[in-house]
């Protein structure tokens, strides 16, 4: 059974409608200095409510491919919709372009996706927010908060690993095999369960939830770069030998077969609730719509023959039985 202990979570992360936000501060100098990560004050609003707090640039790959990086928001003593907010993650447009915009709202709903088929995930929150550049110009665009590592640990009734590497016998593997599955299912090749370069913790794109050596659980983020997408600035690995984001390659460790099914059997009950989250995202054509349900579809066909599609697992996984 997928361990699942999910409580009510920050307020932030409990609903689900798209929050009108206003920050203004010095956005430009926050752009021009973003490799410096020096935080700059700005004031927040949110219906009626200002809240003073600092933001800075954040990210890895992200902070060096995007003109406009994804930003950390820093509150002190908030209430209302902010309330228990400390250190938020904001993931914004990497560029300013329709598709670039585009992006931004389909990385927000495959976390969406994800959050379906397990409580075992990083929560969202999609915001239109006016960003007023006290040094510049004002403009509108579609971002998400995305729930701190440590809350969504604390949510689902554990706390963050900090293992620096990791053996696949301690992991729970009902949860990994979801993981790659859904991976699979959403064309993300750009994780793996080994130390990232320059981190002190594994794994790359995968947050480690659980204390000691067993039943550990993998949670994904960071979907930039996944087939879903297909965002401009996303590149496939040279080392999968593959031509496009946008081609599905299993990257899942060796599990038992009955694992894999009851995981693959799991993801394809929510086909339905995938295409509607689609459906719902706020920008997109009815073309834009189309593309990705047929790229979902796409797996799904797939799934059509489990047994077919386990092999092909079988055959691509990392690791012997």
């Amino acid at each position: 059974m997928l361990i699942s202990l999910a409580g009510g979570g920050a307020p932030l992360f409990t609903g689900t409608d798209t929050l009108e936000l206003r920050l203004e501060g010095p956005l430009s100098s926050v752009l021009e200095h973003k490799g410096e990560k020096q935080q700059y004050p700005f004031t927040l609003e949110h219906a009626g409510n200002a809240y003073d707090i600092k933001v800075r640039a954040r990210g890895k790959s992200r902070l060096r491919v995007c003109a406009f990086p994804p930003l950390r928001l820093n509150f002190k003593g908030a209430d209302g919709v902010f309330q228990d907010a400390d250190k938020l993650k904001l993931v914004t447009h990497c560029r300013d372009s329709n598709q670039s915009h585009i992006d931004v709202i389909e990385e927000y709903a495959v976390y969406r996706m994800f959050g379906l088929v397990t409580d075992n995930s990083l929560r969202v929150r999609l915001t239109r927010m006016s960003y007023v550049d006290t040094e510049g110009s004002s403009f509108s665009r579609f971002a998400f908060f995305l729930e701190p590592e440590k809350d969504m640990a604390e949510r689902i009734g554990t706390g963050l690993s900090e293992l620096e590497a990791l053996s696949r016998s301690w992991l729970e593997q009902d949860q990994a095999a979801l993981v790659y599955v859904f991976a699979y299912m959403v064309g993300n090749t750009d994780w793996s369960l080994v130390t990232a370069e320059d981190d002190t913790v594994c794994c790359h794109n995968e947050i480690i939830v659980g204390q000691g050596k067993s039943e550990l659980l993998v949670v994904p983020y960071d979907f930039d770069l996944t087939g879903f997408v297909d965002a401009k600035h996303a590149k496939p690995d040279a080392s999968l030998r593959t031509s496009s984001v946008t081609q599905r390659r299993y990257r899942g460790y060796c599990i038992d077969r009955g694992t894999l099914r009851r995981a693959l059997d799991k993801v394809i009950e929510h086909e339905s609730d995938f295409m509607a989250v689609v459906d719902s995202l706020p920008l997109l054509t009815d073309k834009d719509k189309a593309k990705k349900k047929r790229y979902l579809a796409a797996f799904f066909k797939q799934a059509r023959n489990p047994e077919r599609l386990i092999n092909k697992f079988d055959r691509r996984c990392v690791g012997n039985r």
